[in-house]
């Protein structure tokens, strides 16, 4: 099993990012993909799932209204497409299946 995840990205105040999860090594539609980052210093934090069988979604509070979560069942892609970003959204942002985790994207907010 594997989660291959875009590149680092550098974004400015306000700007978007979408973080893409490309898997393989197992059937795509029958596990949740979870979104989790870190902050330098600060506990994993879970923003929120997918299944991509269903396209169905569930967003943690904290995240409601900034971010979106799709998958690609031709591709096995999920993507995480955060807005509005702040400096405060500064992290590694992972994806995760129950069992198996990417490596994690790099994202940096800063004017």
């Amino acid at each position: 099993v594997q989660l291959v995840q875009s590149g680092a990205e550098l974004r400015n105040p306000g700007a978007s990012v979408m973080i893409s999860c490309k898997t393989s090594g197992y059937t795509f539609t029958l596990e949740y993909i979870h979104w989790v980052r870190q902050s330098p210093g600060q506990r994993l934090e879970w923003m929120g799932r997918i299944d991509p069988e269903e396209g169905g979604t569930k967003t943690a509070r904290n995240f409601q209204g900034r971010v979106t979560f799709t998958a690609d069942t031709s591709t096995n892609t999920a993507y995480l497409d955060l807005s509005a970003l702040k400096s405060e959204d500064t992290a590694v942002y992972y994806c995760t299946t129950k069992n198996n985790w990417g490596k994690g994207t790099l994202v940096t907010v800063s004017s």
